[in-house]
């Protein structure tokens, strides 16, 4: 334990423990919207493309970083006009950008000289190699981001729930389509170096459904998507480096699979809280409601019944025995 702690205080581990809280912060924040808009693959195809920004910086001599963060806003927008427009479909221009981007970053990266090996850095992730340089960027980046998502959280749900009525509250459709598809290329080229390009898209959408099994509404969701992002990015980077003494565990893959076994935890009980949210739902008013009238009922309800009180027009029903009854003057009206 005493050379695990001693591993947590040098220079290079707390670089990346920085990098990976700014990265869970600002992933599953652009993540929320894109999860909204059904585009949860976006990620992906964003990731692909900033492969040819990587691999430009390498060949250029220029910040790959910085390179990716062009090409992938490039890419982003180029998605957006084509899905915007009906060219192609949004799953058609996804493809496009899988395929045309991770080929040319490869082909580039040959023709720079560089060996797999330095462009596996920007695909999986090589967070414990960050410098102080990129943790700056990654830092400054990733605040942007969030600010904008947090700051512009009514406009953005409003264009990404109901398109037709933003419109109609004299939203500027294109341009919070266009804002979002440029915060997830930013997003993508931030989390580039924590978990890697081909994995960057997990770290956007599993802490937001994560969120969504427990929580109700959309700034919740928003903010339990965050914390769940930076403590799954937080812990995997912590839990790869503890294992690092027995085996060698990249943190990327580990950041994404605690992401998800965050997932696997939160689906049961998100399905009992819904079950309970359902129980307390009052029975829909109708014209005329048909009662079943018995003369006596072996149990008096009360406040301290322990059964459900749900509220029904005038009076409440209580749920006992797989269905709900109410007490009228000296009878019971069973629903």
């Amino acid at each position: 334990m005493s050379e695990y702690l001693d591993l947590l205080g040098l220079g290079f581990m707390q670089r990346a423990i920085l990098a990976a809280v700014f990265t869970g912060l600002a992933a599953p924040a652009v993540g929320t919207y894109l999860v909204q808009r059904r585009l949860a693959l976006m990620g992906d195809g964003i990731g692909h493309v900033a492969v040819t920004g990587v691999a430009l910086g390498l060949l250029t001599g220029a910040s790959p970083t910085w390179t990716a963060v062009g090409v992938a806003v490039i890419g982003a927008v180029v998605i957006e006009v084509i899905r915007e427009r009906g060219h192609a479909n949004g799953d058609v221009a996804l493809a496009l950008l899988f395929y045309g981007g991770l080929a040319g970053g490869v082909l580039i990266t040959g023709l720079a000289g560089q060996s797999g090996a330095r462009l596996q850095q920007y695909l999986f992730g090589s967070i414990t190699t960050i410098s102080v340089g990129d943790v700056g960027v990654t830092m400054g980046l990733a605040a942007v981001v969030v600010v904008v998502c947090v700051g512009f959280a009514p406009q953005l749900f409003a264009v990404a729930q109901d398109q037709e009525f933003a419109r109609v509250a004299g939203l500027n459709i294109r341009a919070y389509n266009l804002l979002v598809a440029v915060l997830a290329a930013v997003s993508v080229t931030v989390a580039m170096r924590t978990v890697g390009l081909l994995l960057v898209s997990a770290l956007m959408v599993v802490p937001v459904a994560t969120a969504q099994q427990v929580s109700r509404s959309f700034r919740t969701t928003l903010g339990a998507a965050m914390a769940l992002g930076t403590l799954a990015s937080v812990g995997g980077l912590l839990l790869s480096a503890y294992a690092s003494f027995h085996a060698r565990v990249a943190p990327g893959p580990t950041i994404v699979l605690l992401a998800l076994a965050g997932f696997v935890v939160a689906w049961p009980v998100g399905i009992w809280l819904r079950s309970r949210r359902r129980l307390r739902q009052p029975f829909p008013v109708v014209a005329a409601t048909v009662h079943d009238t018995i003369d006596e009922h072996p149990h008096d309800h009360g406040e301290d019944c322990g059964h459900v009180a749900v509220p029904h027009g005038d009076h409440v029903d209580y749920v006992h025995d797989g269905h709900r009854h109410a007490p009228h003057g000296r009878h019971y009206d069973e629903h």
